[in-house]
């Protein structure tokens, strides 16, 4: 069987994981100084949901994702993800920074390989067509060769995506990470971003400080707090799929998402200041 982009063999299709259900459940957290990120905060997502988080800087939308993935743990509460509390081993998990992350010596095949042979599951021969295979599905099986610096920016965050993707996590956590790419590139990945999760069916957790982005992207906008303060509001995105940059953004109904969003960010930045 060949695919579109011209892979045969076992890894021509993608063998994905059933997507998994994340609950956050009463969790505090506080760093070494003192300084409260979260008391008594919750937060749940169905199998295969598109979830964003929103919000001004200090509500502690990147601390939430390292404390989802493990890298931190919660002074109480319980992070679970399909029932089983989350460890940053698990192989339900994949990660996507906010930065590529690329290991500059390795070339874009290996850097994607790379976790595979972390996880030691799969022989040599097996990892090179998965990774292969997820090269491909972002577009970049012909730079396989490459190393990181002759690739554009948006490019090394594909690798970096394919990274995560050839884990084939069931919840896949992804930190701003078009943020520093030009508007153009970055809406393209946003594009791309849904067609890929629409054919392998992760729940995602994607964190932004771009209402358009939360808007075009999510099946649910969860706008934060400044920490300690939670949840300030959470917004279904009621606009069909398969979403495109040309058509989606202009809706009336993305409109009045925006305008929404905006004044919740408002609501919440007026309340910080306050307070202050």
């Amino acid at each position: 069987m060949t695919n579109h982009h011209g892979l045969t063999g076992a890894h021509s299709q993608a063998v994905q994981r059933p997507a998994a259900a994340l609950s956050v459940d009463s969790i505090n957290f506080s760093y070494p100084n003192g300084h409260e990120v979260f008391r008594a905060f919750s937060l749940h997502a169905k199998p295969g949901e598109f979830i964003v988080l929103l919000g001004p800087s200090g509500c502690g939308k990147t601390t939430l994702l390292n404390l989802l993935s493990g890298f931190q743990k919660p002074a109480s509460g319980t992070i679970t993800i399909n029932g089983a509390p989350v460890r940053p081993e698990m192989p339900e998990l994949g990660y996507v920074f906010q930065s590529p992350q690329l290991f500059p010596w390795l070339s874009v095949l290996e850097n994607v390989r790379f976790g595979l042979r972390m996880q030691n599951r799969l022989n040599a021969k097996e990892q090179t067509e998965k990774a292969l295979h997820y090269l491909a599905l972002v577009g970049l099986d012909q730079a396989a060769d490459k190393l990181p610096y002759q690739l554009s920016g948006g490019m090394q965050q594909r690798v970096s995506l394919a990274r995560a993707l050839a884990l084939e996590p069931a919840l896949l956590l992804m930190d701003e990470p078009f943020a520093a790419l030009d508007a153009i590139t970055r809406n393209n990945l946003n594009e791309e971003t849904l067609r890929l999760w629409s054919e392998l069916g992760q729940t995602v957790v994607f964190i932004t400080h771009d209402i358009d982005e939360a808007i075009f992207l999510a099946d649910r906008v969860v706008v934060l707090e400044i920490a300690p303060g939670g949840i300030h509001s959470e917004l279904a995105i009621d606009i069909s799929r398969p979403r495109t940059n040309l058509d989606t953004r202009k809706l009336p109904r993305f409109v009045e998402y925006r305008t929404a969003l905006m004044e919740e960010i408002s609501d919440v930045v007026h309340a910080n200041l306050s307070v202050l």
